[in-house]
């Protein structure tokens, strides 16, 4: 096969391990950067320009895209679906995946265990939407937030007041979630790949700190997901259409409960973690559809031509 990996930074751990086990499994692999790609609309004949040439021979895409960019880059992996490409994951489940509060709302729909969460368009009553997701202290998150940037934990009523006042009075959208303490800073990340866990690692915050982001100085260890968890994870990715996740979830007293899921993890943290070759497991996924769509080729039969009449 011949793979593209869509990313903006071709140096970074993620980028660099998708390619090695691309071409450690026999494959072509490519760096492309999304934000530089342009398509062609007609009928017919949909294309993708890269660097001034028609991108024609490409079977699969493995899309890395970032947040700042998910409009364009969903259009991108957009295009190639139209164009019969194979993608790790649908341009529609990524474009779901990164509204917060729509993620929220499709795992709640699927009766899958989350914070109690709220959402309001501006601070009419403060004090009913804290009291609705249990009173403080409680988690303030701005919707547009990645790798816990614009994540606010509140220890009193009076100071998640003054805050989600503040996030309003800048025109941000912003969601309010109940504090786990039994959490006590730490999370798990599972990554899910066609519906298998394929690797866990459990994060913990630094100390004096809440976040357990491992770009905030988390630290990360592997742990062995019970079953609950487990089927929490492949059930969050289905829900959200991912075939390439990273699901994170805090342990409470009534179960995992779903912060996140993420349709571009990083592999860097969850490879040293668990010592698993993440990044081949993804390509073991494209191989397997690869393969399927080639079984699958409807073929062709050759139309008899009727010879003219001599007479």
């Amino acid at each position: 096969m011949k793979i593209a990996v869509l990313s903006t930074n071709k140096n970074i751990y993620s980028t660099r391990r998708l390619v090695e086990a691309a071409i450690a499994r026999g494959h072509e692999c490519i760096v492309m950067d999304h934000s530089k790609c342009y398509v062609g609309i007609q009928q017919g004949k949909p294309s993708i320009h890269y660097k001034g040439q028609d991108i024609n021979n490409i079977d699969a895409i493995i899309p890395r895209i970032g947040s700042s960019v998910t409009f364009y880059g969903s259009a991108i992996v957009r295009q190639f679906e139209v164009m019969d490409v194979i993608s790790a994951n649908p341009s529609q489940a990524i474009t779901r995946s990164r509204d917060k509060l729509r993620c929220m709302q499709i795992l709640s729909g699927a009766g899958l265990g989350l914070p109690t969460t709220g959402f309001a368009r501006m601070a009419s009553d403060v004090d009913d939407l804290i009291d609705m997701v249990g009173g403080a202290p409680l988690v303030i998150k701005l919707l547009e937030g990645t790798q816990g940037i614009g994540v606010v934990l509140a220890e009193t009523k009076k100071a998640a007041s003054s805050v989600i006042e503040a996030f309003y009075g800048l025109g941000n959208n912003i969601l309010i979630q109940e504090y786990i303490k039994e959490a006590k800073g730490s999370d798990i990340r599972a990554f899910v790949v066609d519906g298998k866990v394929v690797g866990a690692m459990k994060r913990t915050a630094k100390e004096g700190e809440f976040r357990s982001n491992l770009h905030r100085g988390g630290s990360a260890e592997i742990i062995k997901l019970t079953r609950k968890e487990r089927e929490t994870a492949v059930a969050a990715a289905k829900a959200m259409g991912l075939t390439v996740a990273g699901v994170d979830m805090l342990q409470s007293s009534r179960g995992p409960l779903i912060l996140e899921v993420n349709s571009s993890p990083g592999l860097e943290g969850i490879e040293n973690a668990t010592s698993k070759d993440i990044a081949a497991e993804i390509i073991k996924y494209l191989e397997r559809q690869y393969d399927f769509k080639q079984q699958n080729k409807p073929t062709t039969a050759k139309r008899k031509v009727k010879k003219e009449s001599k007479l």
